[in-house]
């Protein structure tokens, strides 16, 4: 069944989600979460078409600012997200559970009771404060080069904050090279996506919809985030964490921790794997939720 067209969802909060769907809408549904400053198109067409071949009705969407969802209000400064690293009070536009709640939300909207959830890096950390905060709204968790929001795990590798941190250039060519070059900085070094391949990506991006004021200030709901370590352990539906040992932008320590902090989680640490999806491992992806899911399912039977 081909990909349905992108839609909008009123959420009772006001807030506007742009949402796509694939495959059939009787099969077990699936929620892709994405990560920082990324629409929902960093969810390949063609990962999501496997997914749907695996028997899911997945449904992948924009976060809050970014893509063609509402956008927030609020000035973040770099003073801002500095005294957030440092752990000093910062006050945060929204945080992670205001995104997981539009997340419950977007399910609410779509009338779907439960579903399976994946996310990666940002979208891990919103994945997880689902089955936390909303345990009856998720039969299983796949959390993807995430963290816990501890701050002695998951950290960076020092090159990544300051072209993070960059002011952004104005202008669809300055985007591009400034995505293209932080992919090739925290990408796969064991499964390389040509700078190509990695261009279009971009391209496609920002005709979708960028916003760097909204980026901002995801990046202050995630500096302000809290540990989750300790409300992991009440999660109870089967969960699985995947996390590249070559991770730049999220330390595998970060995988580690959730996967001892959710009770019964399977760890599957790639080798050569950074932070991006590429194509050689969809696969395993694929294969993850799919098992995971069929955790769930022999669980309820």
């Amino acid at each position: 069944m081909p990909a349905s067209e992108m839609q909008l969802a009123a959420l009772p909060s006001g807030i506007e989600l742009c949402y796509q769907t694939f495959g059939d809408p009787t099969d077990e549904p699936l929620l892709l979460v994405m990560g920082l400053g990324c629409s929902m198109v960093w969810w390949h067409d063609g990962l999501c078409e496997e997914l749907a071949a695996a028997g899911f009705h997945v449904i992948r969407f924009d976060n809050r600012d970014v893509g063609r969802s509402s956008k927030s209000s609020g000035r973040t400064t770099i003073q801002m997200m500095t005294r957030a690293f440092a752990g000093l009070p910062t006050r945060a536009a929204y945080s992670i559970s205001d995104m997981a709640g539009d997340a419950v939300g977007l399910l609410d909207a779509l009338g779907i009771e439960r579903a399976h959830v994946c996310g990666v890096s940002m979208g891990g950390m919103i994945a997880q404060t689902m089955a936390v905060e909303h345990p009856a709204r998720v039969r299983s968790l796949v959390s993807i080069m995430s963290t816990t929001g501890g701050r002695r795990v998951g950290w960076q590798h020092p090159f990544v904050l300051p072209m993070m941190l960059r002011p952004a250039a104005a202008g669809r060519e300055a985007y591009v090279q400034r995505s293209v070059a932080m992919w090739q900085l925290i990408g796969s070094p064991g499964y390389r996506i040509p700078a190509e391949e990695l261009r279009l990506s971009a391209e496609a991006s920002w005709e979708h919809g960028v916003s760097a004021a909204g980026v901002g200030r995801q990046i202050m709901a995630v500096l302000t985030q809290p540990n989750r370590a300790r409300a992991l352990a009440r999660v109870t539906v089967p969960a699985a964490v995947v996390h590249g040992t070559a991770d730049r932008m999220v330390h595998v320590s970060g995988g580690r921790a959730t996967a001892r902090a959710i009770p019964d989680a399977e760890l599957r640490l790639v080798e050569g794997m950074g932070h991006d999806l590429p194509r050689e491992l969809w696969s395993t992806y694929v294969e993850v939720v799919r098992t995971t899911a069929e955790r769930a399912g022999a669980r309820l039977g």
